[in-house]
């Protein structure tokens, strides 16, 4: 049977406040963002690994008090002040800032005297950030700090049943089983699979089904351990 070409057409992720779905790995974190302004600090981290939707928490939290955000590795001496003018700011991806401990201690000087409520996002802990300035560790090891696990089975299951809806996919529930127990625990390799999916069920001019999922996660498999054998 020939097979229809399948468009990579971009479908937007959505990070409103009602496509957060809450789970034991985040309900924590999420009710206390979900508190704002009863915090007890200005300064807010907001940990977790990649794909467990941190940055999605920080953009419903960014989008309902109108912050500012940055890459923290965008930071600039001479931005801070303005940054910290406004009454909310969120700094993405802090751990990844190498080099830039002078923009993260006075960035954090400056939003504490400015009343300025400044939330951090990170994979990790402040210590594995490999600073080099010990002031700047301890003062982000005192601030406030909520976590995010990788997403349970539940949150998995139901992040895939929605990416399938989403993208009008009619799937059995058999093949969300299968498949949550088969990926990656993270929203980014759900998000990667339903896309698959969705081009080949396009290409094939079929329904998406277990062994259709079988094959894709086989390819995109080969695929994966292909691009590890090729030099750097």
């Amino acid at each position: 049977m020939e097979q229809q070409l399948g468009l990579d057409l971009p479908v937007e992720t959505r990070f409103g406040r009602e496509d957060f779905l809450v789970s034991p790995s985040n309900e924590t974190a999420y009710a206390l963002f979900d508190s704002w302004p009863q915090w007890p600090d200005h300064v807010q981290l907001l940990l977790g690994p990649t794909g467990a939707g941190k940055s999605h928490l920080a953009t419903i939290w960014a989008t309902r008090t109108g912050a500012q955000i940055i890459a923290a590795r965008d930071l600039t001496l001479e931005r801070l002040p303005a940054l910290v003018a406004g009454a909310t700011l969120l700094v993405e991806d802090a751990d990844r800032a190498q080099g830039r401990d002078a923009e993260l201690f006075h960035l954090l000087n400056l939003a504490r005297a400015a009343g300025c409520w400044l939330v951090m996002t990170a994979r990790s802990w402040p210590d594995s950030w490999g600073l080099a300035t010990a002031d700047l560790l301890s003062r982000l090891r005192l601030a406030p700090a909520s976590e995010i696990a990788e997403p349970d089975d539940a949150l998995v299951r139901a992040v895939l049943v929605k990416l399938f809806v989403d993208r009008q996919l009619t799937v059995d529930t058999s093949v969300v089983d299968y498949l949550a127990l088969r990926i990656d625990r993270s929203l980014g390799a759900a998000r990667a699979i339903v896309a698959a999916l969705d081009k080949q069920a396009l290409a094939r001019r079929k329904p998406v089904t277990r062994p259709m999922a079988a094959d894709v996660l086989r390819m995109m498999s080969e695929q994966a351990h292909d691009s590890a054998q090729e030099p750097a």
